[in-house]
């Protein structure tokens, strides 16, 4: 319900121009009906995720394009930062990989939790003086746009009864971590490079993944970091700045309104980018833990 808590802020922010007003009730219409398709799906495997990113497409292209785009006042446009629509339909829709239908073997794992959270990063002690719940100890937790995790309660005392100065806290540990980046340049690459190290140091069999819709940078080899793949969910490059300096506000929208149309339709969410995003899952959560000693055998390495 991120997103849609996203589209519910909208109408009560006094900023909105009253314009704009129809077509946000309009996609808070979309968004229901949206989610009902999702719901509504009857399907497995490769038909499964082509039809939800069929939906997905026809979702996004309202919001983007529709809603904000083609807005003849500016707010929408100029604050697609902060009201953040049109990025957190993904952090709203990758939960939803986490199926069976589509990873079986996610059937034999409990207490998974899906979706954003803020994840394990870190456990540190304090000076020898402090309290171990006065900071004493320091969990440090990361907000992840995209995890499947599980629930962790952690406890700890000077006392081995834990009678006295003691810790506690919950914190989900993430075993895939997807950052969702709308533009992924080379700073945003930078970041992430020290996330994925910092997970990976603290979470030895976690997976860290760079979900990304636009390309605004020269490609650079992930194998040179922590971060295990960078998937672009539309195997596109992002506009040119002389072509984005129209977009700033309604009349040059207009203006070039085709063009645009025409750019997001030729560059869709494509389905085998989200099934890379299945494929990490299905490794990550296997059908057995355990190797079979003649398979390994026959093929001659483990």
């Amino acid at each position: 319900m991120i997103h849609k808590y996203k589209l519910n802020a909208l109408l009560d922010n006094p900023k909105l121009p009253p314009e704009d007003l129809p077509m946000v009730h309009k996609a808070i219409e979309e968004y229901d009906e949206w989610i009902k398709k999702l719901d509504a799906i009857d399907l497995e495997g490769n038909e499964l995720l082509e039809r939800m990113i069929e939906l997905l497409n026809e979702y996004k292209f309202f919001i983007e394009f529709k809603l904000i785009f083609c807005s003849k006042q500016d707010f929408l446009y100029r604050q697609k930062g902060q009201l953040k629509l049109d990025n957190t339909i993904l952090e709203e829709f990758l939960p939803r990989l986490a199926d069976s239908r589509l990873v079986p073997s996610l059937k034999n794992y409990e207490g998974l939790d899906v979706g954003p959270r803020k994840c394990f990063a870190g456990l540190s002690f304090g000076e020898s003086h402090l309290l171990l719940n006065s900071g004493g100890v320091f969990l440090k937790g990361k907000d992840q746009d995209f995890s499947i995790s599980k629930k962790v309660h952690i406890k700890a005392s000077t006392s081995p009864t834990y009678s006295n100065n003691v810790f506690e806290s919950d914190i989900n540990v993430g075993f895939i971590v997807g950052e969702i980046k709308t533009n992924l340049d080379k700073t945003m690459f930078q970041e992430a490079s020290a996330t994925s190290r910092e997970l990976k140091n603290n979470v030895s069999g976690a997976v860290y993944l760079l979900l990304v819709e636009w390309l605004d940078m020269p490609p650079i080899d992930s194998k040179r970091t922590h971060i295990d793949e960078v998937i672009l969910l539309r195997k596109a490059k992002r506009l040119n700045s002389n072509i984005r300096s129209k977009f700033s506000n309604s009349t040059s929208r207009i203006q070039v309104a085709s063009e645009y149309k025409k750019y997001l339709e030729e560059h869709p969410y494509r389905v085998d980018s989200f099934m890379r995003i299945v494929n990490h899952i299905q490794a990550c959560f296997p059908e057995t833990t355990e190797l079979d000693v003649q398979e390994v055998l026959d093929r001659g390495y483990f």
